[in-house]
């Protein structure tokens, strides 16, 4: 191992926390996941990944055969370490998380939100190495984002840029219930808009058979959805065309905006394949002026979605 020097990557999620040790070579050597359970007071959680992390840093040579830690977390702001007010986590307000885990572990910690920390791991270990320029599409429960230009993420003055999830793409359209905001593209393209498609679809017109009608409203799930649509089922294909070409339109608008030399998709969503791929794609060319037409790669992230989060967030001890 010589004088290599080991990080810690903390990705924090609404139900689940990931964290790992992670080499130079972008390795992880050994992780692990407690529950968020952010209902409960900051310093149990705090408490609980101390007693997981406190045994690997001693069975990988100490505290001083780690550089530092790198945290993803919702709302996680890189310039003032605080996770603010993040919709999905039950902690209120500003939480100072860096501070809390530096004090805690004793070892350097920085944060960035979850989106911008899987942003860095594709740039760094996964489908992204070696661009200079490109954005990163999390479809997961949600929408989330990173931007990357000139080989820098952009953060904006406050630490919170790019959130191209709550672009609004359908004027007064959907109700996102987060946020309050109409027609936002997360409210569209991610696993719970797939799934408020679907009902819509369903009640538009009752008397179209469709496997959906199997289950009861509560049952309905993306992945539902998914293996309908494989079974070939009429109302489970369209709601994929449709979700593709509302994130295709969307995606159109972020490459005029910035010019990438790719786009990473990523997430739950993506196990759908060529059914999101392919109107996401077609739409997304379609929407474009010409100067931009067939010069940006869609690719969908080759890493592990635990494993991106852990090592972007490692990313980001320098």
């Amino acid at each position: 191992m010589g004088n290599e020097l080991l990080r810690i990557g903390i990705d924090v999620g609404g139900t689940s926390t990931k964290f790992g040790v992670v080499n130079e070579a972008g390795k992880i050597l050994v992780q692990d996941r407690i529950p968020t359970a952010s209902e409960k007071p900051v310093e149990e959680f705090i408490h609980a990944l101390h007693t997981k992390l406190a045994p690997m840093i001693e069975a990988h040579g100490g505290k001083q055969a780690f550089k530092g830690i790198g945290m993803g977390a919702p709302n996680g702001n890189l310039y003032t370490g605080n996770i603010e007010y993040a919709a999905n986590l039950k902690w209120e307000g500003i939480v100072p998380i860096a501070k809390m885990v530096q004090q805690k572990i004793g070892l350097p910690a920085t944060l960035t939100n979850d989106a911008n920390a899987a942003a860095m791991g594709e740039m760094m270990y996964g489908a992204a190495k070696g661009f200079q320029h490109f954005i990163t599409i999390t479809l997961g429960t949600g929408v989330g984002s990173g931007i990357v230009v000139d080989g820098k993420m952009v953060v904006g003055h406050d630490g919170f840029a790019g959130e191209l999830g709550h672009t609004i793409v359908r004027y007064n359209g959907r109700l996102h219930k987060g946020t309050g905001s109409r027609g936002s593209l997360e409210s569209y393209a991610s696993a719970t808009g797939v799934r408020e498609t679907a009902l819509e679809f369903l009640d538009r017109d009752a008397t179209v058979p469709s496997l959906l009608r199997n289950y009861t409203a509560e049952q309905i799930t993306s992945e539902t959805v998914y293996d309908c649509a494989l079974q070939g089922d009429a109302i489970a294909k369209e709601v994929f065309q449709f979700t593709g070409e509302i994130l295709g339109e969307a995606l159109a608008n972020f490459v005029m905006f910035s010019s990438p030399q790719a786009i990473v998709l990523f997430g739950g969503l993506t196990k759908a394949g060529s059914l999101i791929m392919n109107p996401t794609k077609q739409a997304m060319e379609a929407n474009l002026v010409q100067i931009f037409k067939n010069k940006v790669q869609l690719i969908f992230s080759n890493l592990s979605e635990s494993d991106a989060a852990i090592l972007g967030a490692s990313a980001l001890v320098q």
